[in-house]
């Protein structure tokens, strides 16, 4: 049948509005510093705080999405996000000064935010229940496809235009392709239960899996690290000055190549599995970071860590899930976003804490050390916790 397929027609439209989210987001971001200092002769603290507004709205309203997303019609909440998404993805567009230019991205966190839960939220509901863990392992393959090419393709049409413009239209252009795909996705209708009960925490974050997202939030602090800190350390460290976007590259391809093969254990049920062995793999990388300094070291490690986050990202997710009840989904994937977004933002501020007193070598290795944390929690707690609170779906 239709809806027992994998690839089903609502799933695939799902996962090109997936990949049209991130494509429009990653295509402009390399550039927007140099945007905003040639535009509008933004100083680099500004530049800080104007990309920083956008991660802190999109962290908070994700909790609040999910419960949105769980207590009305998600085919509506999702297509009135992805409008939002698209109507300030153009708004870069009209921004004359800086101060317009900051609302309007620190706004734009918000839809964004809202359309990652709401969409991941509608992929689970179009999957056969047989074929869900496989299917949540494959949806995560379009925003690493995303995030792995638009950034190169940016820099190259902005080095053959030199128009920052042609790249805002793109990504509206984008945007809109991925609000005309979920249009067309037919969502199951769910029966709403309506909750009679005071506004409680559970009804914004999963309570049933909350070690599963301090599990989360211990990863994330360790990628914020590394994401944000690795240009300048690969300069200063290891005199590589042009090599942040290989280390990307490379990170990425080991996302896909593990997601591809994780997913046939995810596809068994053996979802602890997939998670142990990215833990470990993504602990190997860091640790290869930190002790292994040169640029054998720097460039195996982003393959170990992008073999390891392919295994662990769509392992949590199920996890997630699957201590969820299905009115409950909505909240599980904002839980989840909302954990790894709080990690890295500790780990943002904490690795540039660090840096700033004692060194980046330090930084790294507090980094080293956390996911060597976070692979000691899951074996000795949140693979335990996970199997005595997983649901029958």
């Amino acid at each position: 049948m239709e809806e027992q397929r994998l690839w089903n027609r609502n799933y695939n439209k799902v996962m090109v509005t997936n990949f049209c989210l991130y494509f429009a987001f990653y295509i402009t971001m390399p550039l927007l510093p140099l945007y905003l200092s040639e535009h509008f002769g933004a100083t680099k603290d500004t530049i800080g705080a104007v990309l920083a507004g956008y991660s802190i709205t999109a962290l908070l309203v994700r909790p609040f999405s999910g419960y949105v997303v769980d207590s009305f019609n998600r085919k509506k909440v999702l297509l009135l996000c992805l409008a939002a998404n698209c109507l300030f993805m153009g708004s870069y567009l009209i921004a004359g000064s800086l101060f317009l230019f900051t609302v309007f991205r620190t706004l734009h966190g918000g839809p964004f935010g809202a359309c990652t839960v709401a969409n991941s939220t509608a992929a689970i509901d179009v999957l056969h229940p047989s074929r869900r863990n496989e299917g949540i392992g494959f949806y995560g393959l379009s925003n690493n496809i995303a995030t792995a090419i638009a950034p190169s393709i940016g820099i190259f049409i902005y080095q053959q235009t030199q128009c920052f413009e042609w790249l805002f239209w793109i990504a509206l252009a984008v945007s809109l392709t991925g609000l005309i795909a979920d249009s067309l996705v037919e969502i199951p209708l769910k029966e709403i239960v309506k909750n009679k009960e005071k506004i409680s925490l559970d009804r914004f974050f999963l309570t049933n899996g909350w070690l599963i997202g301090v599990n989360v939030v211990l990863v994330g602090f360790c990628y914020g690290v590394i994401s944000n800190y690795l240009a300048i350390y690969g300069k200063e460290m290891l005199g590589i000055t042009n090599g942040t976007g290989t280390f990307f590259l490379i990170l990425s391809s080991g996302l896909i190549a593990s997601r591809l093969i994780g997913n046939r254990t995810l596809k068994k049920g053996l979802i602890a599995r997939n998670c142990g062995l990215g833990l470990m793999l993504s602990s190997i990388g860091y640790g290869t970071f930190v002790f292994v300094q040169n640029p054998i070291g720097y460039y195996g490690s982003a393959l170990l860590i992008g073999l390891g986050n392919g295994h662990l990202w769509p392992a949590f997710q199920n996890m997630m899930i699957g201590v969820a009840h299905h009115n409950e989904r909505g909240t599980a994937n904002s839980t989840l976003l909302t954990s790894w977004d709080l990690g890295i933002g500790f780990g943002v501020l904490s690795g540039g804490f660090i840096a700033e007193h004692i060194g980046y070598h330090h930084a790294f290795l507090v980094m080293f050390l956390m996911h060597c944390l976070a692979t000691l929690l899951f074996y000795t707690g949140t693979k335990n916790f996970f199997e005595k609170r997983k649901l029958a779906q």
